[in-house]
């Protein structure tokens, strides 16, 4: 009964105890609640007034990134803005880097969406059947620098770039009109095409001026240059390559990487180079010589620059948008290259065609979202009409990782390449050494062959064809290319009064380029060479006449004097 009554009072104070704690708990929730609530108005009110702060201070746009500027389709005749205290901004532009890897393959897909982004920031593309034009949208922030036309029409105007010639012979010229054409062979079915629709109907005669800018060029072709100095059929067909309707368009066989060959409703043709990678994007520097990708801006700044040294032997090139539908696919009578269209995933048109190397989805060319950069260059008359000869190169690269070719090896190479024919005589190492150092400038690192028209012999000059791979660096100069130079010690007077020239504040290389390219349509899209390209000709320009001291310090008389009556 005891031990009953003791129990019971002990539940009871048991009970006792835990209803004090449950009161004491619910107390400390209630504390604790109510610094919470307390906190999170706290925080709100802080929240509102930094939000209130934000939208009363005025935002000022963001500037572009020097790439995205670039790609962008900007208008370069818009002035540079200035800033509030009216003073211009400087040129904050910096060198762009390729990403692509060791095994030179490109991320397609990032590719096509980054160029649909730069056209709908930069600028409306509107396909227009035969052309493509642009509307720039201007982008003050970041200008390249006004070309001075002056300059370069200066350059030309002086006596070294109007010397009178040798006067030129019949034999001199690669193509002579008929004096007398049988009525049979002016209807004859050579210049009628396959199917006849889109190409004109010619009825040629003796007279020249009747002739399309084409043909005019290749009876201009002699002994010594592609072309006239002064030539105003230049200027009518740089205005064929760029403005006159493409009625076909098929593969180019033979090569490493895609090309088209176009053709004119005058049964003109060009070489088609497409864009493939970003004017300003630099060669990766973990890739060889031979791994990388041909640019169409590099043909058409190896033409302004050939024409800049006098040498003329590199044929015209210009740049032109094409559209990659109504010009390409809709006229192709290629059946493997018509296989290759297709729309990428952000719903540009792309093709790949067949080729050695880089013809597949990974490296297709891709529209923006149908207009294609492409450079445009003259076709030299058919092999039947003017066969050319192939010479392989005495300092031809070994195109292996592990090999070096011979004039890598032997100091004194040169004095075997003087004893071998056709060096051993005549204009020919001097001829090679102009290419060499057209090479130098534009760092042109695939120059394995060159040639030249059969009819002329071994007494003519080199066609410096096949410039793709050039402008890849501007930071990085590559002295091997002037091996030939550097082990003969020998150059033209010619060459090096025009270097000597071009080296002047007057003439300065990078100011007569700049204004040579920016009469090149594509200009009105982006500048072709970027600033820091121009002014790498700038310093390869002197090494290259260090160089030539550094010869008539060791061997004193270096130069070949081809122009006797020059003072």
């Amino acid at each position: 009964m005891w031990q009953s009554q003791r129990m019971i009072s002990g539940r009871t104070r048991t009970d006792k105890l835990q209803s004090v704690m449950r009161w004491c708990t619910r107390g400390r929730v209630r504390t604790l609640c109510l610094g919470l609530a307390c906190l999170s108005v706290l925080l709100h009110v802080l929240l509102v007034m930094l939000t209130l702060s934000v939208y009363q201070t005025p935002c000022e746009p963001h500037s572009q990134l020097p790439g995205e500027t670039i790609r962008a389709l900007a208008d370069p005749n818009a002035a540079p803005r200035s800033d509030s205290h009216g003073k211009a901004p400087s040129d904050p532009r910096q060198p762009g880097v390729s990403s692509r890897d060791v095994s030179g393959d490109h991320k397609m897909a990032a590719q096509t969406r980054e160029e649909s982004s730069a056209v709908k920031q930069g600028g409306i593309v509107e396909p227009l059947g035969e052309t493509v034009k642009v509307k720039p949208v201007s982008s003050p922030e970041l200008q390249p620098l006004k070309p001075n036309l002056t300059q370069l029409e200066a350059l030309f105007a002086h006596p070294l770039y109007n010397l009178p010639g040798a006067p030129l012979q019949e034999e001199d010229w690669l193509l002579r009109v008929k004096p007398k054409v049988k009525e049979n062979e002016l209807d004859s079915p050579q210049w009628l095409s396959a199917s006849e629709e889109g190409y004109a109907a010619l009825h040629l005669n003796g007279d020249v001026e009747t002739h399309p800018p084409w043909l005019r060029f290749h009876l201009g072709i002699n002994r010594w240059h592609l072309y006239d100095h002064k030539d105003p059929n230049l200027r009518q067909l740089e205005e064929q390559l760029t403005s006159h309707k493409i009625v076909s368009a098929v593969q180019k066989t033979g090569g490493t990487q895609l090309k088209l060959v176009m053709s004119f409703p005058n049964y003109g043709q060009s070489l088609f180079k497409p864009m493939k990678q970003d004017r300003n994007d630099e060669t990766n520097y973990n890739l060889y010589y031979f791994s990388d990708f041909e640019r169409h801006n590099a043909e058409i700044g190896a033409f302004h620059l050939d024409r800049v040294l006098g040498f003329r032997r590199v044929p015209p090139a210009v740049g032109r948008l094409v559209d990659v539908i109504t010009e390409i696919k809709d006229i192709t009578t290629d059946r493997k290259l018509a296989k290759t269209f297709f729309n990428s995933p952000v719903g540009n048109a792309c093709f790949y065609g067949q080729c050695s190397y880089y013809c597949s989805t990974e490296h297709a060319v891709c529209g923006r979202p149908r207009a294609l950069e492409a450079s445009m260059a003259t076709m030299l008359p058919d092999l039947s009409l003017a066969p050319r000869r192939s010479w392989r190169s005495p300092w031809r690269r070994s195109y292996s990782r592990s090999k070096l070719a011979q004039w890598e090896t032997e100091k004194d190479y040169c004095d075997t390449v003087k004893k071998t024919p056709p060096y051993n005589q005549g204009t020919r190492l001097v001829d090679l050494i102009d290419m060499a150092i057209l090479d130098f400038l534009m760092s042109n690192m695939d120059r394995h062959h060159y040639e030249t028209f059969e009819k002329f012999g071994n007494d003519t000059f080199l066609i410096h064809l096949d410039n793709g791979r050039a402008f890849g660096r501007f930071s990085k100069d590559e002295p091997s290319i002037l091996a030939p130079l550097e082990q003969c010690c020998r150059i033209r007077r010619s060459t090096l009064e025009k270097l000597q020239l071009l080296a002047l504040p007057h003439y300065h290389l990078s100011v007569v380029m700049r204004a040579s390219l920016s009469q090149d349509p594509l200009t009105a899209v982006a500048p072709l060479l970027s600033e820091p390209h121009l002014e790498a000709l700038d310093r390869r320009l002197a090494r290259v006449l260090k160089v030539v001291g550094h010869c008539q310090e060791q061997y004193g008389n270096v130069i070949y004097n081809d122009i006797p009556d020059y003072p």
